[in-house]
């Protein structure tokens, strides 16, 4: 695997990080999740605390500027840092039905940050979350200006989308790998014909559209 361009630790990506630990942090784990859109599949969330250490760290960028196997080829090299910590949340097409995709999204966020050997401060992308068990700030667009919050939204996203590979050996019907359960023409044509899987989200309109109606009981006659 051909070695990345380093981050040193005054770059910009880390500016964040750095003022985290001026403050007395240590261990500052960067959270993402990826998978909140998606018509079918899990949420997922990665919590990644990256070495401290000149010279060792890949250039991370926002996931979604990346291609497939670029995120694949830093998903492996993240997990090969020397003193690199990852952990990994996800919440189920059930749980996202049950709680709402919002609260799902950071359920798979609680249990990411809970993955970890030790942890003193989380970075979060987006909006305040509330409910972590250390302190926590948010950073809107957290994926672009940090790179703990950048490897966290690389790791999110390989690792669902792993998933929704295997899904799609289980239900080929729905192309799956193709897609990833995002409301493609082609998924939604699925839904049409095939029905919901499992795997399917229930409470997202596209598909309730295509369920069946829940029948109504008739009144008995004496």
């Amino acid at each position: 695997m051909r070695r990345r361009a380093v981050l040193s630790l005054d770059n910009e990506l880390l500016r964040s990080e750095r003022e985290l630990r001026a403050e007395g942090f240590c261990w500052i784990a960067g959270v993402d999740e990826a998978g909140r859109g998606p018509l079918a599949g899990p949420v997922t969330a990665a919590a990644v605390i990256l070495p401290w250490k000149e010279g060792v760290l890949p250039g991370v960028f926002d996931s979604k500027q990346l291609s497939a196997a670029a995120r694949e080829e830093l998903f492996e090299e993240l997990h090969s840092l020397e003193g690199v910590d990852i952990g990994i949340g996800v919440a189920d097409a059930g749980e996202i039905d049950q709680l709402n995709i919002l609260k799902a999204a950071h359920l798979a966020m609680f249990r990411a940050v809970g993955q970890l050997r030790r942890v003193d401060c989380v970075l979060v992308d987006g909006l305040p979350v509330k409910g972590f068990p250390v302190p926590s700030r948010n950073l809107v667009k957290g994926d672009a200006l940090s790179a703990s919050i950048a490897a966290a939204s690389i790791v999110a996203k390989v690792v669902r989308d792993r998933m929704m590979m295997e899904a799609a050996q289980q239900y080929p019907e729905y192309g799956f790998d193709a897609h990833k359960g995002y409301g493609t023409a082609e998924h939604l044509e699925a839904l049409r014909k095939y029905g919901a899987s499992p795997l399917h989200r229930r409470s997202f309109r596209p598909v309730m559209e295509v369920l069946p109606e829940t029948p109504v009981q008739q009144e008995l006659e004496f």
